[in-house]
């Protein structure tokens, strides 16, 4: 059986910050959808040539915030969706796709197992890549043969599985069972509507963790890449 991960602030490699003054403020300009403003308020707030601490002080607490309010029922999906791309686009101005401090984290990958659902996939791949990580989207519908071929071909590190359907859930412990097989030192993240539905289903597929929502996801990655 996976070991489950649980929180650690000491475990990653990046050193946790005070929370920067200008949290609310970005908050509010991300949930208006407010690209302009919100790329304003992280340039001010953020000395440049230092987009980690960037992340840690502002961008990543502003994500969870509203991943928190999301739910507790007082921002919409929508919301917490156009946060993550806003975010992402100011990262990428930030610490472009490619960048060596992006590269160095290990290798990651985010697919949907054989399910066509597009939406929870989109939101927790803008968020990580808001956060700084690289990503490879294996995209959607994916198959068992298919997951297992390209994450050892990859050599994937972290890998996360996002289902919607309960047979597709299922499925995903074969794929954990021939990945562990291939490549025992992958660590392997399940989320989606069965294993909210089912608080046990993660351990019974073999998975190393669960992620309820984009920032919890968020703070999983940041564990694993810390012990990778």
């Amino acid at each position: 059986m996976a070991t489950p991960v649980t929180p650690d602030p000491g475990s990653g490699s990046r050193t946790t910050q005070t929370p920067s003054p200008f949290l609310t403020d970005l908050e509010h300009a991300l949930l208006s959808v407010d690209h302009v403003k919100a790329g304003k308020i992280v340039g001010k707030a953020c000395t440049p040539g230092s987009p980690f601490t960037c992340l840690e002080t502002l961008i990543v607490p502003a994500l969870e915030n509203i991943g928190r309010r999301w739910e507790t029922g007082d921002v919409a999906l929508s919301q917490v969706y156009m946060s993550g791309r806003i975010c992402e686009e100011i990262m990428d101005t930030m610490l472009p796709p490619g960048d060596p401090r992006r590269v160095e984290n290990p290798k990651m990958a985010i697919a949907v197992l054989e399910d066509h659902h597009t939406l929870g996939k989109r939101i927790i791949t803008s968020v990580l890549r808001a956060g700084g990580y690289e990503i490879t989207d294996y995209g959607n519908g994916i198959s068992v043969d298919q997951l297992v071929a390209q994450v050892t071909r990859d050599r994937v590190r972290i890998l996360l599985i996002s289902t919607l359907m309960l047979p597709a859930a299922i499925r995903t412990k074969e794929a954990i069972a021939r990945i562990r097989a291939a490549q025992p030192e992958t660590k392997i993240i399940v989320g989606g509507a069965p294993f909210n539905f089912d608080a046990g289903l993660w351990k019974e597929v073999g998975a190393d963790a669960m992620g309820h929502t984009a920032s919890d996801t968020l703070e999983l990655v940041k564990q694993m890449a810390g012990r990778a």
